[in-house]
């Protein structure tokens, strides 16, 4: 097969694993595609996972690229946080969070981070249509939630302060209720006391 073949029968994927690129072309040798690799057609993103060298590199993508490569997983944390408009940071990794061990990820398109959380914690995220794809983030409040869970430093009203939260975004995003009702499902008194430290700061 050819490159230009390959390129019809993946077009449709802005990413594809080799498991998608096997059921598009039956009997296809894994070893073409480091070959291609080496001259540009494809990027490699990861072990097992590429793009074609002509795929747009946006936050669409890279927001798909993030679910993909390491799931079960869904956008959080910072991205997240950035994404609903309630930090003024910009963000250089895509972060996540899954039930899968700790991981990072430096590609050509970007850095991939993924914090562990118990299955237990893995809610509270909803699926979102950026154009013509589907991605797992957070809900803005769970997205807080995990990130105070997972840096238990931030404990002070000062810590929360120095988090920059964009009150008006936060008041108009989050609902008080909802927020109390997620960090009381985590099961842990003190994230729950924090949480609402966190609340009365913002």
């Amino acid at each position: 097969m050819n490159i230009l073949d390959f390129q019809k029968r993946l077009s449709r994927f802005p990413l594809f694993s080799l498991q998608d690129i096997r059921k598009a072309v039956p009997g296809f040798s894994s070893r073409q595609l480091d070959r291609w690799a080496k001259k540009d057609y494809l990027r490699k993103i990861r072990q097992g996972y590429y793009t074609l060298s002509q795929q747009q590199i946006d936050q669409q993508f890279l927001f798909y690229a993030a679910n993909k490569i390491y799931n079960p997983s869904y956008l959080s944390l910072e991205t997240a946080l950035k994404y609903y408009g309630l930090i003024p940071e910009e963000i250089f990794q895509l972060t996540s969070v899954t039930t899968k061990k700790t991981a990072k990820f430096a590609t050509p398109v970007g850095n991939f981070s993924y914090r562990h959380l118990k299955p237990a914690l893995f809610f509270g995220y909803r699926l979102v249509e950026l154009g013509k794809r589907r991605v797992l983030i957070a809900e803005p409040e769970k997205a807080v939630l995990d990130y105070l869970y997972l840096t238990p430093s931030m404990q002070t009203a000062d810590d929360f302060r120095s988090m920059r939260i964009n009150s008006d975004q936060f008041c108009e995003q989050v609902e008080p209720q909802r927020f109390r009702k997620l960090a009381s499902a985590f099961g842990f008194k003190a994230l729950q006391r924090r949480a609402e430290t966190f609340l009365n700061t913002v």
